[in-house]
Protein backbone atom coordinates (compact mmCIF):
# COMPACT_ATOMS: atom_id res chain seq x y z
CA UNK A 1 0.00 0.00 0.00
CA UNK A 2 1.43 3.36 -1.08
CA UNK A 3 0.35 6.81 0.06
CA UNK A 4 0.95 9.77 -2.27
CA UNK A 5 0.71 13.47 -1.43
CA UNK A 6 -0.12 15.79 -4.33
CA UNK A 7 0.45 19.53 -4.55
CA UNK A 8 -2.16 21.12 -6.81
CA UNK A 9 -2.81 24.50 -8.37
CA UNK A 10 -6.05 25.48 -10.03
CA UNK A 11 -8.24 28.24 -11.38
CA UNK A 12 -11.46 27.75 -9.43
CA UNK A 13 -13.64 29.74 -11.84
CA UNK A 14 -15.16 26.78 -13.77
CA UNK A 15 -15.80 24.65 -10.69
CA UNK A 16 -18.40 24.30 -7.96
CA UNK A 17 -15.62 24.21 -5.39
CA UNK A 18 -13.12 21.54 -4.38
CA UNK A 19 -15.42 18.85 -2.99
CA UNK A 20 -17.01 16.33 -5.35
CA UNK A 21 -20.73 16.88 -5.99
CA UNK A 22 -23.09 14.77 -8.12
CA UNK A 23 -23.71 16.36 -11.51
CA UNK A 24 -21.40 19.34 -10.89
CA UNK A 25 -17.83 19.98 -12.04
CA UNK A 26 -15.44 20.08 -9.06
CA UNK A 27 -11.67 20.10 -8.66
CA UNK A 28 -11.68 16.92 -6.58
CA UNK A 29 -13.90 15.20 -9.15
CA UNK A 30 -11.57 16.07 -12.04
CA UNK A 31 -8.47 14.91 -10.14
CA UNK A 32 -10.10 11.62 -9.13
CA UNK A 33 -11.21 11.01 -12.70
CA UNK A 34 -7.67 11.61 -14.02
CA UNK A 35 -6.00 9.51 -11.28
CA UNK A 36 -8.42 6.61 -11.82
CA UNK A 37 -7.56 6.63 -15.52
CA UNK A 38 -3.81 6.70 -14.86
CA UNK A 39 -3.88 4.08 -12.08
CA UNK A 40 -6.33 1.76 -13.83
CA UNK A 41 -8.67 1.60 -10.81
CA UNK A 42 -11.00 3.89 -8.87
CA UNK A 43 -9.02 6.42 -6.83
CA UNK A 44 -10.41 8.84 -4.24
CA UNK A 45 -8.38 11.70 -2.77
CA UNK A 46 -8.55 13.52 0.56
CA UNK A 47 -7.98 17.26 0.17
CA UNK A 48 -6.68 19.52 2.91
CA UNK A 49 -8.96 22.47 2.20
CA UNK A 50 -12.50 22.36 0.82
CA UNK A 51 -12.29 25.58 -1.16
CA UNK A 52 -15.58 27.12 -2.29
CA UNK A 53 -16.79 27.73 -5.83
CA UNK A 54 -14.64 30.34 -7.55
CA UNK A 55 -11.73 30.10 -5.06
CA UNK A 56 -8.28 29.45 -6.52
CA UNK A 57 -5.19 27.62 -5.28
CA UNK A 58 -1.43 27.80 -5.71
CA UNK A 59 -0.73 25.03 -3.19
CA UNK A 60 -3.71 22.81 -2.42
CA UNK A 61 -2.70 19.39 -1.05
CA UNK A 62 -4.45 16.03 -1.38
CA UNK A 63 -3.44 12.48 -0.53
CA UNK A 64 -4.54 9.06 -1.77
CA UNK A 65 -3.55 5.48 -1.00
CA UNK A 66 -3.61 2.18 -2.85
CA UNK A 67 -1.74 -0.42 -4.83
CA UNK A 68 -0.80 0.85 -8.27
CA UNK A 69 2.13 0.28 -10.59
CA UNK A 70 2.94 3.78 -11.83
CA UNK A 71 6.18 5.15 -10.27
CA UNK A 72 5.73 8.20 -8.05
CA UNK A 73 7.96 10.34 -10.25
CA UNK A 74 5.64 9.69 -13.24
CA UNK A 75 2.36 10.55 -11.54
CA UNK A 76 2.62 14.31 -12.04
CA UNK A 77 3.25 14.06 -15.79
CA UNK A 78 0.68 11.33 -16.44
CA UNK A 79 -2.13 12.93 -14.44
CA UNK A 80 -1.54 16.39 -15.92
CA UNK A 81 -2.03 14.91 -19.39
CA UNK A 82 -5.50 13.76 -18.30
CA UNK A 83 -6.55 16.96 -16.47
CA UNK A 84 -8.25 20.06 -17.89
CA UNK A 85 -5.95 23.05 -18.38
CA UNK A 86 -7.43 24.81 -15.32
CA UNK A 87 -5.90 22.22 -12.93
CA UNK A 88 -2.26 21.18 -12.58
CA UNK A 89 -0.37 18.80 -10.30
CA UNK A 90 2.87 20.58 -9.38
CA UNK A 91 4.38 17.80 -7.21
CA UNK A 92 3.78 14.19 -6.14
CA UNK A 93 5.64 12.59 -3.25
CA UNK A 94 5.38 9.32 -1.37
CA UNK A 95 4.48 9.55 2.33
CA UNK A 96 4.52 7.04 5.19
CA UNK A 97 1.54 4.72 5.70
CA UNK A 98 -1.25 6.42 7.63
CA UNK A 99 -0.45 9.92 6.37
CA UNK A 100 -3.55 12.07 5.69
CA UNK A 101 -3.39 15.41 3.85
CA UNK A 102 -6.03 17.07 6.03
CA UNK A 103 -5.54 15.54 9.46
CA UNK A 104 -1.74 15.89 9.42
CA UNK A 105 -1.82 19.53 8.33
CA UNK A 106 -0.32 22.03 10.82
CA UNK A 107 -1.46 25.23 9.14
CA UNK A 108 -2.32 27.14 5.97
CA UNK A 109 -1.62 30.41 4.24
CA UNK A 110 -4.21 32.20 2.12
CA UNK A 111 -3.88 35.31 -0.02
CA UNK A 112 -6.80 37.60 -0.74
CA UNK A 113 -6.29 39.91 -3.73
CA UNK A 114 -8.01 43.29 -4.03
CA UNK A 115 -7.85 46.02 -6.68
CA UNK A 116 -9.20 49.38 -5.55
CA UNK A 117 -10.19 52.64 -7.18
CA UNK A 118 -11.56 51.08 -10.37
CA UNK A 119 -14.30 48.90 -11.78
CA UNK A 120 -13.78 45.25 -12.82
CA UNK A 121 -11.50 44.50 -15.73
CA UNK A 122 -13.39 42.21 -18.17
CA UNK A 123 -10.52 39.72 -18.35
CA UNK A 124 -9.45 39.74 -14.69
CA UNK A 125 -12.81 40.03 -12.96
CA UNK A 126 -12.59 36.41 -11.72
CA UNK A 127 -9.19 36.86 -10.03
CA UNK A 128 -9.52 40.01 -7.89
CA UNK A 129 -12.07 41.71 -5.67
CA UNK A 130 -12.56 45.02 -7.48
CA UNK A 131 -13.48 47.84 -5.08
CA UNK A 132 -14.36 51.21 -6.59
CA UNK A 133 -13.40 53.17 -3.47
CA UNK A 134 -9.86 54.20 -2.58
CA UNK A 135 -8.94 52.10 0.47
CA UNK A 136 -7.01 53.39 3.48
CA UNK A 137 -4.20 50.83 3.76
CA UNK A 138 -2.88 52.23 7.04
CA UNK A 139 -6.28 51.67 8.66
CA UNK A 140 -6.48 48.18 7.18
CA UNK A 141 -3.06 47.34 8.64
CA UNK A 142 -4.15 48.58 12.04
CA UNK A 143 -7.26 46.40 11.87
CA UNK A 144 -5.24 43.41 10.68
CA UNK A 145 -2.89 43.65 13.67
CA UNK A 146 -5.82 42.99 16.02
CA UNK A 147 -6.62 39.73 14.24
CA UNK A 148 -3.23 38.15 14.98
CA UNK A 149 -3.03 35.84 17.98
CA UNK A 150 -5.20 33.13 19.51
CA UNK A 151 -8.86 34.16 19.72
CA UNK A 152 -12.38 32.84 19.53
CA UNK A 153 -13.13 33.78 15.91
CA UNK A 154 -16.87 33.01 15.98
CA UNK A 155 -17.51 36.52 14.59
CA UNK A 156 -15.79 35.48 11.35
CA UNK A 157 -17.68 32.21 10.84
CA UNK A 158 -20.46 32.06 8.26
CA UNK A 159 -23.64 30.09 8.85
CA UNK A 160 -23.85 26.76 7.04
CA UNK A 161 -20.39 25.44 7.86
CA UNK A 162 -19.70 22.14 9.57
CA UNK A 163 -20.13 22.12 13.32
CA UNK A 164 -16.77 22.57 15.06
CA UNK A 165 -15.78 21.56 18.57
CA UNK A 166 -14.29 25.03 19.04
CA UNK A 167 -14.12 28.31 17.15
CA UNK A 168 -10.77 29.19 18.74
CA UNK A 169 -7.98 29.50 16.18
CA UNK A 170 -4.48 31.00 16.07
CA UNK A 171 -3.60 33.49 13.34
CA UNK A 172 0.18 33.80 13.31
CA UNK A 173 0.40 36.50 10.63
CA UNK A 174 -1.86 38.84 8.66
CA UNK A 175 0.05 41.13 6.32
CA UNK A 176 -1.45 43.88 4.17
CA UNK A 177 0.82 44.71 1.23
CA UNK A 178 0.55 47.12 -1.68
CA UNK A 179 1.60 46.39 -5.27
CA UNK A 180 0.49 46.82 -8.85
CA UNK A 181 -1.93 44.74 -10.91
CA UNK A 182 -1.23 44.71 -14.64
CA UNK A 183 -4.18 43.94 -16.91
CA UNK A 184 -4.07 42.30 -20.37
CA UNK A 185 -4.50 45.64 -22.15
CA UNK A 186 -1.41 47.00 -20.40
CA UNK A 187 -3.20 49.26 -17.93
CA UNK A 188 -2.30 49.10 -14.23
CA UNK A 189 -4.09 49.56 -10.95
CA UNK A 190 -3.23 49.37 -7.28
CA UNK A 191 -3.29 45.83 -5.89
CA UNK A 192 -3.73 45.17 -2.17
CA UNK A 193 -2.87 41.67 -0.96
CA UNK A 194 -3.96 40.27 2.39
CA UNK A 195 -1.78 37.29 3.33
CA UNK A 196 -2.98 35.33 6.35
CA UNK A 197 -1.40 32.31 8.04
CA UNK A 198 -3.03 30.25 10.76
CA UNK A 199 -3.39 26.81 12.26
CA UNK A 200 -6.87 26.49 10.78
CA UNK A 201 -9.78 28.56 9.52
CA UNK A 202 -13.53 28.52 10.07
CA UNK A 203 -16.06 28.45 7.24
CA UNK A 204 -15.61 31.65 5.18
CA UNK A 205 -13.32 33.06 7.89
CA UNK A 206 -10.74 34.50 5.49
CA UNK A 207 -13.39 36.07 3.26
CA UNK A 208 -15.15 37.69 6.23
CA UNK A 209 -11.84 39.03 7.57
CA UNK A 210 -11.13 40.42 4.08
CA UNK A 211 -14.59 42.01 3.88
CA UNK A 212 -14.18 43.55 7.33
CA UNK A 213 -10.80 45.02 6.40
CA UNK A 214 -12.28 46.43 3.18
CA UNK A 215 -15.05 48.06 5.25
CA UNK A 216 -12.35 49.55 7.48
CA UNK A 217 -10.43 50.72 4.41
CA UNK A 218 -13.59 52.41 3.11
CA UNK A 219 -14.14 54.16 6.44
CA UNK A 220 -17.38 52.33 7.16
CA UNK A 221 -15.96 51.10 10.46
CA UNK A 222 -12.92 52.13 12.49
CA UNK A 223 -9.80 49.99 12.79
CA UNK A 224 -10.08 50.35 16.56
CA UNK A 225 -13.36 48.39 16.44
CA UNK A 226 -11.66 45.15 15.32
CA UNK A 227 -10.67 43.97 18.81
CA UNK A 228 -14.20 44.49 20.08
CA UNK A 229 -15.69 42.69 17.10
CA UNK A 230 -13.53 39.65 17.81
CA UNK A 231 -14.24 39.73 21.54
CA UNK A 232 -18.00 39.97 20.88
CA UNK A 233 -18.11 36.67 18.93
CA UNK A 234 -21.08 38.05 16.96
CA UNK A 235 -21.07 37.59 13.18
CA UNK A 236 -23.45 40.53 12.70
CA UNK A 237 -20.84 42.93 14.10
CA UNK A 238 -18.16 42.02 11.53
CA UNK A 239 -18.03 43.28 7.95
CA UNK A 240 -19.38 41.77 4.75
CA UNK A 241 -18.18 38.50 3.23
CA UNK A 242 -15.76 39.31 0.41
CA UNK A 243 -16.45 37.40 -2.84
CA UNK A 244 -14.68 34.09 -3.52
CA UNK A 245 -12.88 35.23 -6.68
CA UNK A 246 -10.15 37.13 -4.78
CA UNK A 247 -9.17 34.19 -2.56
CA UNK A 248 -6.17 31.92 -3.19
CA UNK A 249 -4.96 28.99 -1.09
CA UNK A 250 -1.23 29.66 -1.13
CA UNK A 251 0.40 26.97 1.00
CA UNK A 252 -0.26 24.15 3.47
CA UNK A 253 2.19 23.22 6.19
CA UNK A 254 3.02 19.83 7.71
Amino acid sequence: MRTILLTIEYDGTPYSGWQRQPGRPTVQGEIEKALSLVCGKRVTVDGTSRTDAGVHAFGQRASFSGEFGIPTDRIQFAVNNALPDSIRITAAEEKPAGFHARFDSRGKTYIYKIVDSCGPDPFMRNYYYFVKDRLDIAAMREGAAAVCGTHDFACFQAAGGNERETTVRTVSALDVSEGQAVFPDGTCAREIDLEITGDGFLYNMVRIIAGTLVDIGRGRMAASEMSGIIAGCDRSQAGHTAPPRGLYLKEIFY
